[in-house]
């Protein structure tokens, strides 16, 4: 990629922003190197990496790299077996613990997921921990060396110490005797060339024997080492010496130790590097909210909300640009400052970024596509130097454009052909954009000639674009309107600026007919589409809100179901935990009584009542699990005084309804038979339909009114058998019901019920029914159809 385009699109300034998000200086180097690359495998994995650092930004945080610097030339010496520094040592060791921080950032991803395209990089790194542990043992800081680096280095150190208190012992006793103190200047022990003394005045020279090793600035006091701290003061100079010579030795064994793991430490350098590199990439990605573009074979460009980079995001005006599927020239129109030329420059950073590796700041599924060159003509390129006018430097740089692009290049021309005669340049400026166009060259062009609107109109695969313009508040809205070209906004800017009607006039008389129908149909179509644009946020809004209610709705469903099942699991627990008890208490019942059966007495009796007495409260309280209690309560109120056996009831808790079977007892629980089902219930959940006292003369009534007649009709037309094969359960109780009701007022002794053998779901429910007629006396017995009668298919019922 050619450095001016770089430089024309304020490429470098991206990557001077991406520099700050890099920890070390070689990643720093690393990223002021990134230039975009045009083989696509390698753009493929640079985008790959990027967008795994971004995930592992947001799942686990930021990684940490301090600790890396540039070993290259502590490699050099170790290569050429030379002795490393304490500073130089310790900085290996900084890199070997931020390869295990890496090494543990690299295990913290979630094992079941899928592997990504870091994996490789963190499994190459080399962990040498014996190597970091001698290093922080032996050195402290790269001034100091550890005692416990060795045992001599410990001995020596400990004698040191020795024989400085010994030294000091005896200053300290010189300095303090009396007769010694008119000879001093003062009462202290100081040190000079590295040996200790004390201050003596000038006058007493001859009395203190010792070695001078200074005097002060005026001459007055002498530093003397007494001859008797002499010896001991050589005893401390040679063991700094040997202390020295442990040190090197201590520091040359470990730089041997980093030689044998100098590839290692090369490859880890690097590594991080690379790793603080993509992880820098990641991090600009995160702050302007970047997203991983597709790049398409057929390079078509589609940016879905794309903001210019270098822009306050704050303020900057997203735009979609579209260009090469269904035309490849796209012509931008409008007034200065619109916009246009940020658009021009938002695609071509899109383009560098993108083939370096780097996020778009756009909408996810925005597209780009992979050019060899990137071509651009933008801004003022007036050079005073070869004394070039504006036009001639703009065409200097066109012609060298024509010359090199070719379909695999990206054209950005601005203002093309402006800055000369607007006839001459509007003809040059079509010409040269019909060149580029049939070489099938993707070009972007701004321009103000209203001639290149015609052309873009009026030339397939080429489209007109425009920056929207507010003429109320004369300031653009630089909102790109692909499909719609510029519209002069002269004649209404000057009259919002208070430019006199009558000269607004004049100059509108000027123009050619032509020309006002054009810009007429320009300002209609401007607010057709600005009218289909809001419906359609209109209508992204309702849908929005629609698949919201759809969710809400879904989720609220699920937790009904959800609530449903778990009370029915709560209910077949209770009623299995309700028919266990009582099972377990029948067996232990049954057990007993048969024990106390074998016995005789008046023991073994009252033991029975005992016991019949506790199954009685046991049962009770299972009967009690068992009623069933609801929060609905009987609109009409009853008191347990006013219930008879026999009354017609309406239960509300069951919307259901039947007779009462039993008198309410102390707490207001009685018995209803409602169909075959019998059930407690209490008296608030109950209505009173009909008392048994209506029931008895409505019956006494019907009875008087058709016994005679009923009885002689039915005897004489009823058959003794009904047939029910077909009908549901439902249908064919309701059948034999009535059946039953008339075969009585016949005096049939008993009546056969045809209901086929089938899978035995019709007999069933029958026979159920039946049992809670036998029950309510309407009938004798019933039994299954003998050999002859018709077998398990019939049942026979005796009235």
């Amino acid at each position: 990629m050619n450095q001016k385009v770089l430089n024309t699109l304020e490429y470098d300034k991206v990557i001077e922003r991406l520099k700050a998000y890099a920890t070390t200086e070689l990643g720093k180097a690393a990223c002021e190197k990134l230039e975009p690359m045009t083989d696509e495998p390698e753009i493929s994995l640079a985008q790959e990496q990027t967008q795994d650092a971004l995930t592992r930004l947001y799942k686990q945080g930021s990684i940490s790299f301090f600790g890396v610097h540039d070993l290259g030339a502590s490699l050099k010496r170790l290569k050429m077996k030379g002795t490393l520094s304490a500073g130089e040592l310790l900085e290996i060791a900084g890199l070997l613990e931020a390869v295990k921080n890496a090494l543990a950032y690299g295990a913290q991803r979630d094992d079941m997921a899928d592997a990504d395209s870091l994996d490789s990089v963190f499994e190459s790194l080399v962990p040498m921990d014996g190597l970091l542990k001698d290093i922080r043992h032996c050195i402290i800081s790269p001034e100091e060396i550890s005692d416990d680096a060795s045992s001599a280095l410990k001995d020596i150190r400990r004698n040191m110490k020795l024989t400085n208190q010994k030294i000091h012992s005896q200053l300290t006793a010189m300095v303090s005797s009396s007769s010694n103190k008119d000879m001093l200047q003062d009462a202290l022990v100081t040190m000079r060339n590295g040996r200790y003394c004390i201050p003596v005045k000038q006058e007493y020279r001859g009395q203190f024997k010792g070695m001078i090793h200074d005097q002060s600035s005026s001459g007055s006091t002498l530093f003397i080492e007494p001859m008797a701290v002499v010896t001991l003061n050589n005893q401390l100079k040679e063991l700094e010496g040997q202390e020295q010579t442990e040190i090197e030795r201590i520091l040359s064994l470990l730089s041997e130790q980093a030689s044998y793991d100098m590839d290692g430490l090369a490859q880890n350098q690097k590594l991080l590097v690379l790793l603080d590199f993509i992880f820098a990439k990641a991090k600009y990605a995160k702050d302007y909210n970047g997203s991983k573009p597709i790049f398409r074979e057929d390079g078509v460009i589609n940016i879905k909300q794309g903001r210019h980079p270098l822009l306050d995001p704050k303020k900057v005006v997203p735009i979609n640009v579209s260009l090469g599927d269904a035309f490849s020239m796209l012509v931008i129109t409008g007034p200065n400052t619109g916009g246009k030329t940020v658009s021009l420059k938002t695609v071509g950073l899109f383009t560098l970024m993108g083939q370096a590796g780097l996020h778009i700041p756009a909408f996810q599924g925005s597209s780009l596509g992979i050019y060899e060159e990137v071509f651009a003509d933008i801004g003022d390129e007036q050079s005073i130097e070869q004394n070039l006018s504006t036009f001639s430097s703009h065409m200097t740089n066109i012609v060298s454009i024509i010359q090199n692009a070719h379909r695999h290049s990206l054209v950005l021309l601005d203002e093309l052909c402006g800055g000369t005669d607007p006839v001459e340049g509007a003809a040059l400026a079509i010409s040269i954009l019909t060149d580029l166009h049939d070489r099938g060259v993707k070009t972007m062009a701004t321009t103000h000639y209203s001639e290149l609107k015609m052309f873009a109109l009026s030339t397939d695969g080429v489209e007109n674009a425009s920056c929207e313009f507010d003429v109320e508040t004369l300031s653009p809205t630089y909102r790109l309107m692909i499909g719609i070209p510029g519209k002069s906004n002269a004649f209404a800017i000057s009259r919002k600026l208070g430019l006199d009607n009558h000269i607004i006039v004049h100059a509108s008389d000027q123009i050619d007919e032509s020309v006002k129908d054009f810009e007429t149909i320009l300002a209609d179509l401007e607010k057709s589409k600005q009218t289909i644009e809001q419906e359609q946020e209109e209508i992204f809004e309702y849908r929005k809100e629609i698949e919201n209610l759809r969710k809400s709705l879904k989720e609220r469903q699920e937790n009904i179901k959800e609530k449903r099942e778990k009370l029915l699991r709560e209910a077949r627990e209770e009623a299995y935990r309700i028919i266990s008890e009582a099972k377990e208490t029948a067996d232990e019942t049954i057990k007993e009584y048969n024990n106390l059966k074998k016995q005789s007495g008046k023991d073994a009796n009252r033991k029975m009542e005992h016991m019949r007495s506790d199954l009685r409260g046991k049962m009770s309280r299972l009967e009690k699990d068992m009623a069933y209690r609801s929060k609905n309560r009987a609109s009409k109120k009853h008191e347990p005084g006013d219930f008879q056996v026999g009354d017609e009831v309406y239960v509300t808790s069951l919307s259901l309804s039947g007779t009462v079977q039993t008198l309410p007892n102390s707490k207001g629980d009685l018995y209803v038979q409602m169909g075959m089902m019998r059930s407690k219930v209490n008296v608030k959940d109950l209505e009173i339909t009909k008392s048994v006292k209506q029931v008895k003369r409505e019956n006494a009534r019907n009875e008087a009114r058709n016994s005679g007649r009923t009885a002689i009709n039915k005897s004489s037309s009823i058959r003794p058998e009904i047939n029910v094969l077909g009908m549901t359960v439902d249908e064919a109780v309701s059948q034999l019901d009535k059946f039953i009701d008339d075969a009585c007022l016949a005096n049939l002794g008993q009546i056969t019920v045809i209901h086929g053998k089938g899978t035995g779901a019709l007999r069933k429910g029958i026979h159920n029914y039946l049992k809670t007629l036998k029950k309510q006396k309407r009938i004798s017995g019933y039994r299954d159809g003998e050999f002859g009668e018709g077998d398990m298919g019939v049942t026979v019922i005796m009235l």
